[in-house]
């Protein structure tokens, strides 16, 4: 007797979802081992929310940010339809259409909506943004944003992580007059140190867009601008809030799954119900990674394969955080903790040219490095710090970007990574254009590479520049 594919229900049709559906059609194509249910609240298909800034600065389309979608037999997906209510017990899950979904196994990967803090004249008694205030997480948000913000009009962003800087750059791209305000002491405090944060700002300075750093914002005054909580008044036709996210978890709350700040999962992405598992944003791991996209990807990878059988082993450890800004003109990545306790440091600090390095070793591994204007030893340093390889002798020659010829092997250009959200190494981009990928589409379509943050679309455009004007080596076999 043919034995019945399991049913896995996926909730959230988001950038984590997608990518569940996709390992899934890799490791079972035939939809033998089990068949997938997608609900999807957005009518759209899945998108790259992480590119949208460039949507703002006019680089890209809303077009452009669309993801494959993967047909595969046994696949359903459910578009414009949300998820209302679970049972755990029953292991049922109630849709706003007044239909139900039984299910083998639940994946939560409802992902995190925009925080707007209680800023008054921001947002209406139901939490909503008021007129002219905007986030920039969804499509919604990004047309609403491409509508508010014209060449010339003074935008306040509020917010000074990845996202606010992505922002306030693609505005001033947009020809905007922006203010950035931060109500920390410095620019993205959890990847940067002071040093490193002083020199950014004053690279955004000289973009045009002014920063203000410790300040808090006071009141929204539609038509005229953000007070702060000195008394200045920053003139802004639009306030775009890029002040973090919270994790959806309100299903997961009412099923009474254990929740603390987002879903708690184990290193099988279980939660407190044994059939129901989380993953992305939605999801909260000893080991971290809510907030990136290669984790949530990693957890997609590890769950596939144990949904489908296809590595019953397979579990999820936690994240190794990188962080780069994708902010045209300004080449800024973040590695792990460079201010670890008991490492050893080394620091370049050339104020004057726009440049920051800082470098921390422990046991001749990286632990955490700051490279602002330094995009060849970020390469090489990353690459180091994916694959946990020692450190050369000279940490200087390899924070100058001058690795010594004793680590030669460990950073071999062929088995460089340059997509990190995919682990896609140059080897592999190389072997797509030998096999005819030509275009950067096309290359994204065989090796996934510049599908996730997109720091990595320079790097790609760079070498298909290359190899499409010249005779690239032989891909490695």
């Amino acid at each position: 007797m043919t034995q019945q594919p399991r049913h896995v229900v996926v909730i959230g049709h988001g950038m984590v979802g997608a990518r569940f559906v996709e390992e899934v059609a890799r490791r079972d194509p035939s939809g033998e081992r089990v068949r997938v249910t997608v609900v999807g609240a957005e009518t759209e298909g899945p998108y790259n929310r992480i590119l949208l800034p460039e949507v703002i600065s006019r680089r890209l389309d809303i077009a452009d940010l669309a993801l494959p979608e993967v047909t595969a037999p046994g696949l359903t997906v459910r578009a414009g339809t949300a998820a209302t209510g679970l049972d755990p017990a029953a292991r049922r899950v109630a849709l706003d259409d007044g239909t139900f979904l039984d299910y083998d196994e639940l994946v939560l990967a409802t992902g995190a909506r925009s925080a707007l803090p209680p800023l008054p004249g921001a947002t209406d008694a139901s939490g909503a943004p008021e007129q002219g205030v905007t986030a920039l997480r969804d499509l919604d948000d990004c047309r609403r944003l491409t509508a508010l913000a014209r060449p010339g009009a003074p935008v306040v962003v509020l917010g000074g992580g990845v996202l606010g800087l992505e922002s306030a750059r693609a505005l001033s791209e947009l020809g905007a007059r922006v203010c950035l305000v931060e109500s920390s002491p410095w620019l993205m405090r959890r990847q940067l140190d002071q040093d490193a944060a002083r020199i950014l700002q004053a690279r955004y300075a000289r973009l045009g867009i002014t920063v203000h750093s410790w300040r808090v914002a006071a009141r929204w005054l539609p038509g005229t601008g953000l007070e702060l909580d000195d008394g200045r008044v920053l003139a802004g036709d639009a306030l775009v809030i890029t002040a973090g996210v919270r994790a959806r978890v309100e299903l997961a709350k009412a099923a009474g799954l254990h929740v603390e700040h987002a879903v708690v999962v184990d290193d099988t992405l279980t939660t407190s119900a044994p059939r129901v598992h989380a993953i992305g944003d939605c999801a909260q791991h000893p080991g971290g990674g809510g907030g990136l996209v290669q984790p949530g990807w990693e957890q997609a990878a590890v769950l596939a394969d144990l949904l489908t059988g296809a590595a019953p082993h397979a579990r999820y450890t936690g994240a190794r955080p990188a962080t780069r800004l994708k902010a045209e003109g300004i080449d800024l990545v973040s590695f792990g903790d460079a201010a670890a306790e008991d490492a050893e440091t080394v620091t370049v600090n050339d104020a004057h040219g726009g440049r920051y390095a800082k470098l921390s070793v422990r046991d001749d591994r990286v632990v955490g490095a700051i490279l602002l204007g330094f995009p060849d030893s970020a390469a090489a340093i990353g690459q180091l710090y994916d694959h946990e390889s020692p450190v050369p002798a000279d940490r200087l020659a390899l924070l100058l970007g001058n690795a010594m010829p004793e680590t030669a092997e460990a950073v071999d250009p062929d088995a460089a990574t340059v997509c990190r959200c995919n682990a896609v190494t140059r080897a592999q981009l190389e072997s797509a254009w030998l096999d005819g990928a030509r275009t950067r589409e096309a290359v994204a379509g065989a090796t996934r590479a510049t599908t996730g943050c997109g720091g990595c679309v320079r790097d790609v455009n760079a070498l298909l520049a290359t190899w499409n004007n010249g005779q690239p080596a032989p891909a490695p076999a």
